[in-house]
Formats: C-alpha cells, sequence, structure tokens
C-alpha cells in the first residue's frame, strides 16, 4: 500500500486542509466559476496560434523573466497614464496574490480583510504563514468605513485585502471608504479588482488613486472579461517600489514565453474579447430583477455573477439543480448560492430549473 498524508512531514497547519476548487463536473450548463461563457473568435484564435508558434521558435531560452513588453501593453490597457514599471504580471491573479503576501506578510504579520469575500484570500494567508483576521460586512455587504478603521486601529495588519467588486457577493467599494482605509493603514492596501469590467456605469476604479496613494495595490486577472481563463494571467498596478519588492520573491523566469506571447495576443484582441461584456452587464441586471421579482433576496452586483437567497437547504437546491444538468456554486453565507451570468440560452435554462426546483 502507498503512503497516506499521514505518513509525510507535512507542516501541522496543512494536515486537516483539502485542496481549493469548486466542482468541474460535465453537465450542460456550467454557471460556477464566473467565466465568460463566450469563447475568442476564430480570428483570435489564429492570432494567438501565430503568437505560439513565434514563441515556440525560442523555447530553448529562456523568457524575459521582466516581461517588459507583456507589461507595456497592459500599462496601455489600463490607461490613467501607468507605465511599465507600475505593472507586474503572474500566472493568474492567485499567483499576483500570493507574492504580495510573500512579500509584505509572513510570520508575525496580519492580514486582514471582511467577509463574506474571496474564499482563497485565507489560504494565500496560511501558504505564507500570515496571521489571518477578519472584519465583517454590513447586512447589505457593503464595508463600514468605522468597522473598518477600528479592526485596522486593533490588529495593525500589514496586508489589507479588499475585494471590489467582491465575490461572492458582487459588491463595490466606494472609492471614498478605500481612501479612508489607505489613510489609517499601518502597511500595505490591496484592492483586488478581477471582475472590475463588470461594474455598472458611475462605479469607479480604485486605479484612479494610485498617484496619491504609494502603499495602494489594485489587482486584475485577465481570467473574467477577457474569456482568458486558461490563459492564467493576473496582473497589478502599483508604485514602481511595490514592483520591485515583488520582483524579489518571484521565481525566476515565472511566465513562460507562451504565456506572455498568448497575454499579448490576447490584450492586441482587446476589442473582441470585450466585446460581450455589456451584454453579460445587461444579462446580470435582468437576472438581479427577475430573482428579486420572484421573491428572493438578491445583492447587488458589479460582477458577472449573482448572489441569491435565502434557503433553508441551500445544498439541497444546488444538487435540484445540478441534477437537472445546471452548476452553479454553494458559496458565501449560509443560505446564498451564487450564479455566474452565461449565454442567453444558459440563463434561461437556470430559471427554468430553479422554477422547477423550488416549486
Amino acid at each position: 500500500m502507498g503512503q497516506t498524508l499521514a505518513d509525510l512531514p507535512l507542516r501541522d497547519d496543512l494536515r486537516e486542509e483539502e485542496p481549493y476548487g469548486a466542482p468541474q463536473l460535465d453537465v450542460p450548463v456550467i454557471l460556477n466559476v464566473n467565466e465568460n461563457p463566450y469563447p475568442p473568435d476564430e480570428d483570435v484564435v489564429a492570432d494567438i496560434a501565430s503568437s505560439v508558434a513565434a514563441a515556440a521558435r525560442t523555447l530553448n531560452r529562456y523568457p524575459d523573466r521582466e516581461a517588459l513588453g507583456l507589461r507595456t501593453d497592459l500599462a496601455a490597457y489600463l490607461g490613467h497614464d501607468l507605465t511599465p514599471a507600475q505593472v507586474w504580471a503572474a500566472n493568474g491573479s492567485n499567483e499576483v496574490m500570493l507574492q504580495i503576501l510573500q512579500a509584505f506578510g509572513g510570520p508575525g504579520r496580519t492580514a486582514l480583510s471582511f467577509a463574506p469575500t474571496y474564499s482563497m484570500y485565507p489560504e494565500y494567508a496560511r501558504d505564507t504563514c500570515t496571521t489571518w483576521v477578519t472584519g465583517r460586512r454590513a447586512d447589505d455587504f457593503t464595508v463600514d468605513p468605522e468597522h473598518a478603521l477600528a479592526q485596522i486601529e486593533q490588529h495593525r495588519p500589514a496586508v489589507i485585502l479588499l475585494a471590489s467588486p467582491n465575490n461572492p457577493t458582487g459588491t463595490a467599494l466606494p472609492l471614498d471608504v478605500v481612501e479612508r482605509i489607505c489613510a489609517a493603514a499601518p502597511g500595505m492596501v490591496v484592492v483586488d479588482e478581477a471582475y472590475g469590467e463588470f461594474r455598472r456605469d458611475g462605479t469607479p476604479s480604485a486605479l484612479s488613486l494610485l498617484p496619491g496613494h504609494p502603499r495602494l495595490i489594485v489587482t486584475r486577472t485577465m481570467s473574467k472579461a477577457f474569456a482568458f481563463a486558461g490563459g492564467r494571467l493576473g496582473y497589478l498596478a502599483a508604485d514602481p517600489a511595490v514592483v520591485d519588492a515583488l520582483r524579489i520573491v518571484r521565481l525566476p523566469y515565472h511566465l513562460s514565453a507562451v504565456t506572455q506571447a498568448v497575454a499579448r495576443a490576447a490584450l492586441r484582441n482587446a476589442g473582441s474579447l470585450l466585446a460581450r461584456v455589456q451584454e453579460l452587464r445587461a444579462r446580470r441586471d435582468e437576472t438581479v430583477e427577475w430573482l428579486r421579482e420572484n421573491g428572493y433576496r438578491v445583492a447587488d452586483s458589479d460582477a458577472n455573477f449573482v448572489l441569491f437567497g435565502t434557503f433553508a437547504d441551500r445544498h439541497a437546491v444546488w444538487q435540484g439543480l445540478l441534477d437537472r444538468g445546471v452548476l452553479i456554486r454553494e458559496t458565501g453565507p449560509d443560505g446564498w448560492l451564487r450564479v455566474s451570468i452565461g449565454t442567453e440560452q444558459e440563463m434561461a435554462a437556470f430559471r427554468a430549473a430553479l422554477q422547477e426546483v423550488t416549486a
């Protein structure tokens, strides 16, 4: 017989842990991981394939470990007069977040966030031996600035993680709340804008705060709006000194030549890849309206998903939907479920299945 985890000299704090991950099931309607449901057009596929072929001819050499071409393209995409020195990229925003906590967290240091929020945050803290603490969000899932300031004063966190729009609730943070937190924070403040492209009109980005806040970091990803989840490219914008700090902890050549080439091809085709964002935003708003008309509580959402409830037995509802070929996410506070926004046909299937399950 082979050995088990119990037989290995594993770190004590990892012994009862399980790998993170949403269910990956082969069902007709997959609405559980907030992907863009529309694949790239064929001309984009051709451009990406050509870029991979060009990169393949150089695979005997290490890639540009600073990814300067990619960072230049990302800075141009973000705007706000950003320079390549203010932008950093890694294999998904997961690696970006891990590098931030490697650089600014660690033993004897604390990371703070406000629950409910992204379930990977405490795992980044655990993996970097950073103490993890959470404040609370209000009943409408907003962050009360007075509560936030009290938590900062109590815990003196080295890193504060603020998702905006928040996952799993979809809630965006007003910039004045971010500014007050930045003013009080003794360390770094991270605003995670993974779903930033889906914000409703008039909802600003924290990128506009970067010039006056040298310890602010704004993170983004190409996995959601860009329809590039399989490409694995996350990035951030911050003061150049912050980028230099991350260069210390990043593994050498952490972004392959293929990843860089594919990401740059995606950015060249941003117009095509982002073409459905407005449609998805409208369908999100329609989904919120439909759920409320049918008697559900629904969190205001600036993302490409909707948190709704509440159910006495949410797992039974989740299972009932799955039995009907619709996979959503069992996450967030007890009694709530989260549905990603899919195609018109997928959302119709979701609505029909939910009506059957709850009839």
